[in-house]
């Protein structure tokens, strides 16, 4: 058996719809997702894997869906009688995409419109209503062009177009953010509130990612020198080189005591260490004193080396209401010299650690910026490899958090134990609205102590988000009780767990309660007809109900034709059941998946993509 896997910075979206017996991209994990090649496939030609591996590195290439590729030691290997094999040709065709896949690009097109960032900052921000109908449009567009473009060389494997849908995507997706909330006839925007004026936003990270050198810097930078009104700089997607920063540098000493926002997130892509060391220090010596509210340092790469570099600029702050530092290696000597430089964090209300290598020595240090951060409202610090210690030492820093809105865990290796940790402070959130606690290995013992927690607090929770941590019927029951004393719910997301019918059942009931709910997940929950069909009739007369995802089930044929039955009305509410298998899995097969899986989590613990 031959198995691929990659990593990507999203739950997967996108299914390649290869004209080969291959199953479907199959989630591990909300970092990894494996493709299983049958033996037939394996002993045929190893063109086949070559071809597969140039697909996916074309597709990394490409903003919408951001991955990277790892081979499980020995996977790959062909044994001999492989490679005296004849060779059979195989066709690979990649276009069109199938009805999902073009049903989650909208989804999470949506999801980015409606997602606060430098765009909605300065262009204001989209109401989920119009980001819908947006991302919907974009979609067709790219769709469409993708499609004639694909028409013009029927005899291609459709690789440039899937290259084309995605980057047309890519490029009419910022047309949109960059255009704003509409304006209605009256004058007033349809969304969100005004961003700030052109005057007090000097943004360079507009058009094509590129490096920067002196000549250009100057040009780049000339609006800065004199007298101006700027206080928000955007220095992302742009490369500085040395010469670039020293251009910079009196400029940026110059306009420092008007600067309330900078943002210099991926400014040094591409340079080598020594280079862009210098240049973070140059920039940080350069800002050092100015009084900001937001810093976004993401995307550097810093390492504890980088984050040194910046020790001028963050012992500096003593205003900070925003810290990002997403994607940047930060590690535990990282984070622990990050806790040393941040002098005061008592205003801080938004702090990002996602995507890094902190480890639970590294948790421990951001637990003590947490400790001291009182007025803190969105707290994210997903996918950075904390285990249990780290997560117990985690939940109790933020329970001096009382203001708490926003609050992401993902994909982390908490355990029971750090779960039960933190359900012992989720009573002091009175003002939570969204909590994400997907992928952290929770088992039934954790997720009954965390949805007993907010079963009596958050009274305006809207967002719950559990999958991938092992409930069961037994954890379903605390869920389904914590759920039904929600009355503001309007996302629920519990894929990826062994609820099976009799778990389901609880929580269609806990369903018929909740006024405002817009979107459930239970995919992936070894679901049949009986238990699809409660959780069908507990949603379908909701109104403003929009999505049932109930995929990667066990329904019979019959039990889809009595779904998409119940459904008639509204079919739209129904998600794609492109992979549900309606003879389910037999204990051999599922013993020897489990015993792969088992031997895979090994294999793969500790590695960095």
């Amino acid at each position: 058996m031959i198995m691929v896997f990659i990593s990507h910075h999203f739950p997967p979206v996108f299914h390649m719809p290869l004209q080969i017996p291959v199953p479907p991209l199959k989630p591990l994990s909300t970092n990894f997702c494996q493709i299983k090649f049958p033996d037939k496939i394996r002993k045929t030609s190893p063109s086949l894997l070559s071809a597969l591996c140039s697909l996916l590195h074309t597709l990394s290439r490409v903003s919408l869906f951001p991955f990277a590729i790892a081979f499980s030691s020995g996977c790959l290997a062909m044994d001999s009688s492989a490679q005296t094999h004849q060779h059979r040709p195989l066709a690979i065709k990649l276009w069109p995409p199938s009805q999902s896949t073009r049903l989650m690009l909208v989804e999470r097109m949506t999801k980015n419109l409606t997602t606060p960032s430098i765009f909605s900052r300065k262009y204001g921000l989209l109401s989920k209503e119009e980001a819908e109908e947006d991302a919907k449009q974009i979609e067709d567009d790219a769709f469409a062009t993708a499609t004639q473009h694909f028409e013009k060389e029927p005899d291609g494997d459709g690789s440039s177009a899937v290259q084309i849908y995605a980057k047309e995507s890519s490029k009419l997706m910022l047309e949109v953010l960059k255009r704003g909330p509409r304006v209605k006839e009256d004058g007033e925007l349809t969304s969100g509130k005004a961003g700030a004026t052109a005057e007090t936003v000097f943004d360079i990270s507009g058009g094509r990612r590129a490096f920067i050198e002196g000549k250009e810097a100057a040009e780049l930078l000339e609006p800065l020198r004199g007298p101006n009104s700027y206080t928000k700089l955007i220095f992302s997607n742009r490369s500085f080189g040395l010469d670039a920063a020293r251009i910079a540098e009196p400029i940026l000493i110059s306009i420092k005591d008007q600067l309330k926002e900078v943002d210099l997130s991926d400014f040094i892509a591409g340079r080598s260490e020594a280079e862009a060391l210098e240049v973070m220090s140059i920039f940080s010596s350069a800002l050092e004193g100015c009084a900001l509210r937001y810093l976004n340092l993401s995307n550097n790469a810093m390492g504890e080396k980088g984050v040194r570099a910046f020790r001028s600029l963050l012992k500096s702050q003593i205003n900070l209401e925003e810290l990002y530092l997403m994607n940047d290696g930060i590690s535990e000597e990282a984070a622990k010299a990050v806790s040393e430089f941040l002098p005061s964090t008592e205003k801080l209300r938004v702090l990002h650690f996602h995507n890094n290598m902190t480890g639970d020595e590294g948790a421990i240090a951001i637990g003590e910026i947490v400790k001291h951060s009182p007025a803190l409202e969105d707290f994210r610090c997903s996918s950075t490899r904390v285990g249990s210690d780290g997560g117990v030492a985690l939940a109790e820093a933020l329970g001096v958090c009382k203001h708490l809105r926003k609050l992401d865990l993902r994909d982390n290796i908490f355990g029971t134990e750090a779960g039960v940790a933190l359900s012992k402070v989720i009573p002091a959130y009175t003002d939570l609205t969204e909590i994400y606690l997907s992928y952290l290995n929770l088992e039934d013992d954790g997720a009954e102590s965390l949805a007993n927690a907010l079963k009596e607090s958050a009274p305006s929770l809207e967002i719950l988000d559990l999958a991938g941590n092992d409930i069961t019927a037994k954890g379903a029951a605390s869920v389904a009780a914590c759920i039904s004393s929600k009355q503001f719910l309007t996302k629920i997301n519990l894929s990826e767990n062994e609820l099976k019918d009799e778990g389901v059942a609880l929580i269609s009931k806990a369903l018929e309660v909740g006024r405002q709910l817009i979107e459930v997940d239970l995919s992936t929950n070894s679901i049949t007809w009986s238990g699809a069909k409660l959780v069908a009739e507990a949603v379908v007369g909701k109104q403003g109900f929009k999505l049932l995802n109930i995929n990667a089930n066990f329904i019979s044929d019959e039990g889809i034709v009595e779904l998409k039955n119940i459904f008639k009305n509204s079919p739209d509410m129904l998600g794609p059941l492109d992979e549900n298998d309606p003879e389910g899995e037999d204990s051999d097969e599922k013993a020897e998946e489990d015993g792969e899986h088992d031997e895979l989590e090994s294999k793969l613990k500790g590695l960095g993509i």
